[in-house]
């Protein structure tokens, strides 16, 4: 039995749209052990992943934290991993493979500039390393949601419901449209939807501040990775920026719309995909919320 070291570290939404990536590698190594290393946040998301047998996690040291270092090259070593799939490719993972796992056969490579999503990348280096990828572009991360419908009950939500997700990282506030107060009561008003939110730690009195159901668990925190998915799970439509919970939404194949500045394009996040849309503008504030409700209201119309 050889043993396997997958490398992802994050972002959450990176995280996410790994599934089919693995579920190739693991198609490809049936009888081998798949072990992935990840950063601390996202080690429960792994763990629960099927397609992994064991999960590792590091804290990236940077470079004057020589003992961190000497720890993290420690343990990689210990491993005895045979071959490593790097599907973090950075500049971090290149000196784990010159220096630290350099002893084993490694799989990896780089995005091409441009438009190449991360999963034409992933697909593009799998291909190379001659494993079929029939599930590489499609991730589907249903095994990531919980049964939500205590958290629905608890928020009055009864019916068909529709998720906004307003947030994003604090550090990138350019990512947020500032419209959806209004398009969540246009909604509201224009169909038989219920609106809801799904609010992060730092997201909490930007959902209160908006015409919809701000939903949370038990003694009133905010949900975690595997409640955000259940919610998500049973919408009927999703509107998000981009953030890591659009990309749970689009790898869970729900219909929805993601709004895009100039910060970055949906193709190459992977955002633009079969049944989730894109709208892009040069400036979020220049999207006028008659825009984004017309196409809302057209996807939500019966066939």
């Amino acid at each position: 039995m050889a043993k396997i070291l997958v490398i992802k570290h994050g972002a959450f939404g990176d995280v996410v749209q790994v599934d089919g990536a693995l579920r190739d590698i693991r198609k490809h190594h049936p009888g081998d052990e798949l072990v992935v290393l990840t950063t601390p946040p996202y080690r429960s998301i792994f763990e629960r992943c099927p397609h992994v047998d064991r999960v590792l996690t590091e804290t990236r040291p940077k470079a004057r934290e020589p003992l961190r270092w000497w720890c993290l090259a420690r343990m990689l070593r210990g491993e005895r991993f045979d071959l490593v799939y790097d599907l973090q490719n950075s500049s971090r993972t290149s000196i784990y493979r010159r220096y630290i796992l350099n002893r084993a056969a490694w799989v990896f490579g780089e995005r091409k500039r441009g438009e190449e999503s991360a999963l034409s990348a992933f697909q593009r280096q799998l291909v190379r390393a001659g494993l079929d990828t029939s599930h590489t572009l499609e991730p589907d991360i249903g095994w990531m949601a919980d049964d939500v419908t205590p958290i629905l009950q608890a928020g009055g939500v009864t019916g068909k419901y529709l998720v906004l997700i307003p947030g994003s990282s604090a550090s990138h506030p350019e990512k947020r449209w500032p419209y959806y107060s209004t398009l969540a009561a246009a909604i509201a008003n224009r169909t038989d939807y219920q609106v809801v939110t799904v609010p992060g730690p730092d997201e909490i009195e930007l959902c209160r501040s908006i015409s919809a159901t701000p939903l949370f668990g038990t003694n009133d925190e905010v949900l975690d990775w595997f409640g955000l998915a259940g919610v998500m799970r049973g919408a009927s439509y999703v509107v998000g920026n981009d953030t890591g919970p659009t990309h749970v939404a689009a790898c869970l194949g729900k219909p929805g719309l993601a709004l895009f500045g100039a910060h970055a394009s949906p193709v190459r996040t992977g955002l633009s995909r079969a049944n989730f849309r894109a709208i892009e503008t040069d400036d979020l504030k220049e999207l006028p919320m008659e825009t984004v409700l017309r196409e809302v209201l057209a996807d939500l119309r019966p066939a």
